[in-house]
């Protein structure tokens, strides 16, 4: 069984469908790739699968699990987590602060140990922050926990996105545009983060990306998207080929002249 399996699932606004009857799935242990022009549907259907938007049509099942429906929160609980195209950070909240938010689906105490601050709670909480401090140094954010998250450069704050998203402890980890921003040796950095994050974890990895050198070269399997559906599923080599996926993204004129 997929790890994670769509069936024409469709998501409409108004008089436009955004995504239309998408079939998806991606097995444990890939790093999956879904690739379009702008305004393919591709953020759409990741909002879709997480619960910020509900689709008008179709079945999404992670892990077993029906998530149609689910509050966001509660798929985060189950293992989905992810980042966003435009960094959606606490900004003026610290780096170890915005990974702890991360944690919140994992944390045990109810509001009364909470603040009595009990015993169990100061333990949970001492746990949280050491475990923060370990994702920091992992996704190489050195010595800026107490940082405001604001003040750090583009590149380390989709690194803090990234340590939070870890933070909860997923089975899947859907990332939006991850190197959008970053500059040649930040990019080379973040495919071998994605990669140990894969390997060394366990996560299964699910992005969107428009960085055709990031996509090729990751990718053990990429799902083209235009017009909120999928034209294409292969191997980076099948769609580097694909007449359809060049058209969509040359247009037909240009193919003409090439």
């Amino acid at each position: 069984m997929a790890l994670l399996e769509t069936t024409n699932v469709t998501k409409r606004f108004g008089g436009l469908t955004a995504v239309m009857k998408m079939n998806f799935k991606i097995e444990k242990g890939e790093i999956v790739s879904i690739i379009g022009p702008n305004g393919a549907g591709k953020t759409t259907f990741f909002n879709v699968i997480t619960g910020i938007y509900r689709p008008e049509e179709g079945q999404i099942i992670f892990n077993g699990h029906n998530l149609i429906g689910l509050r966001p929160d509660q798929i985060a609980a189950l293992g989905i987590t992810r980042t966003f195209q435009n960094i959606r950070l606490f900004g003026n909240m610290t780096v170890i602060e915005n990974i702890l938010v991360g944690m919140h689906t994992r944390l045990k105490q109810n509001p009364l140990q909470v603040l009595f601050r009990s015993k169990a709670f100061i333990e949970e909480e001492q746990e949280a922050e050491t475990r923060a401090a370990e994702l920091m140094e992992y996704v190489g954010l050195n010595n800026v926990g107490d940082e405001l998250a604001r003040n750090l450069p583009y590149g380390m704050q989709r690194r803090v996105e990234i340590a939070r998203a870890l933070a909860a402890n997923p089975t899947l980890l859907l990332l939006d545009e991850p190197t959008a921003g970053m500059n040649p040796q930040e990019t080379a950095e973040a495919i071998k983060l994605f990669r140990r994050i894969r390997d060394e974890k366990g996560v299964t990895i699910l992005l969107i990306e428009h960085d055709m050198r990031v996509v090729m070269t990751i990718s053990e399997r990429i799902t083209v998207m235009d017009y909120g559906e999928k034209i294409a599923e292969g191997t980076p080599e099948q769609i580097r080929t694909n007449q359809r996926v060049i058209e969509a993204y040359l247009g037909r004129e240009a193919l003409r002249q090439t």
